[in-house]
């Protein structure tokens, strides 16, 4: 298919809203595969069960829909406009992903992948299927084979242009469309991201392992975060940016031109002890459209009672103990681990009082635990 259409295709993305444009195979090389498949052998996907559940369709593409010739991959800028690392010495405040600070991104990338979308199939009657980290689809690889960027060696794609902050999104279509040519890996011997990360998630270079990774323990962990990732945690509530925030492509980043990805105030630093006051429907409330909703309010909670014990400020020792009766044994469990952590005579005089009236044998491990 001629150049001429990709770059028709390539302006009409710009005119949508994204900033970055590549066109690939609708295969992917057997190395991706590899890789997955050695990912999940070894159990470092976690409690993600899906991954596992449709691991062929996500290394091949045509197998997830096989009329498709080209996949169109699009990527739209999320800069912060601060140093996401800044937020980490507020030890009273929560910590939420720059992704995660305002709109869902599901929700307005897709929306404007189905307005690209349209337009290709009106132009060229071809089909076309739009995906944004809702099936299984390996976007990063696919944006790296479309020129995008590269997977740097914390897993994540890196752009020239945009440093680690894209959000990606791809169209399948049945144009053979012109591939781009992949981008190259220019990591070098930075190992910045590596070095940086609190619960050594990576065992190599290129290597990740989700279980040890707080993005995946403030989201996606069902149970109790492990004992020995607490503390590494600090006041991290919803994901973890710092394997992104210290790549050094990023000084090339320039801030989201979408406003519905600039930061909402109330979410920058949100006190511990406000947040630690939501119940259900004010959970719902405050995270309504915001992709942190999805964790539900139990999770959420679970991950600030852990921020609280951090915070080293004995005036939150209250927040925690007001939890120690929730309904939530995932709640209840994290508040005795956060009082125990601020304030261990209070601790101590109130263990007689709740231990034995504990229904939950987990609940109970944390109160002997210390």
């Amino acid at each position: 298919m001629s150049d001429a259409l990709t770059s028709r295709i390539t302006a009409k993305a710009k005119e949508a809203g994204f900033d970055a444009a590549g066109f690939a195979p609708a295969h992917l090389p057997d190395s991706v595969r590899e890789r997955l498949m050695r990912f999940l052998d070894l159990g470092r996907h976690g409690a993600m069960g899906w991954m596992e559940a449709r691991a062929d369709q996500r290394a091949h593409p045509q197998s997830l829909w096989p009329d498709a010739k080209s996949v169109i991959m699009l990527g739209m800028n999320y800069g912060p406009d601060k140093d996401p690392l800044e937020a980490l010495k507020e030890k009273s405040n929560g910590v939420i992903s720059i992704y995660a600070q305002n709109r869902d991104y599901h929700d307005v990338v897709k929306k404007r992948l189905k307005r690209v979308a349209r337009d290709i199939a009106e132009e060229t009657g071809a089909e076309v299927k739009v995906f944004v980290d809702t099936a299984p689809v390996m976007e990063k690889p696919l944006a790296a084979r479309a020129g995008i960027g590269w997977q740097g060696k914390h897993t994540n794609l890196v752009s020239r242009d945009f440093g680690s902050w894209l959000f990606l999104g791809a169209i399948f279509t049945t144009l053979d469309l012109a591939p781009d040519k992949p981008d190259s890996d220019h990591c070098g011997s930075c190992s910045n991201c590596l070095d940086i990360c609190p619960t050594k998630a990576f065992p190599a270079p290129y290597q990740l392992d989700a279980q040890r990774c707080i993005s995946y323990l403030t989201i996606e962990h069902p149970g109790p975060i492990p004992r020995e990732f607490r503390k590494a945690m600090g006041n991290r509530i919803y994901g973890c940016d710092d394997c992104l925030a210290v790549c050094p492509w990023n000084k090339f980043a320039g801030r989201a031109r979408e406003i519905a990805f600039h930061a909402r105030d109330d979410l920058t630093a949100p006190s511990l002890r406000d947040l630690a006051r939501l119940d259900d429907p004010a959970f719902r409330q405050l995270f309504s459209g915001s992709p942190v909703k999805r964790t539900g309010r139990d999770r959420f909670v679970r991950n600030v009672l852990i921020a609280i014990g951090n915070s080293g400020d004995e005036s939150l020792a209250q927040a925690a103990t007001d939890l120690l009766g929730d309904e939530s044994a995932l709640v209840r469990g994290a508040a005795v681990w956060a009082l125990s952590q601020l304030a261990p005579q209070r601790f101590e005089a109130l263990r007689g009082d709740y231990l034995p009236q504990e229904p939950d044998e987990t609940v109970r491990a944390e109160w002997r635990a210390v």
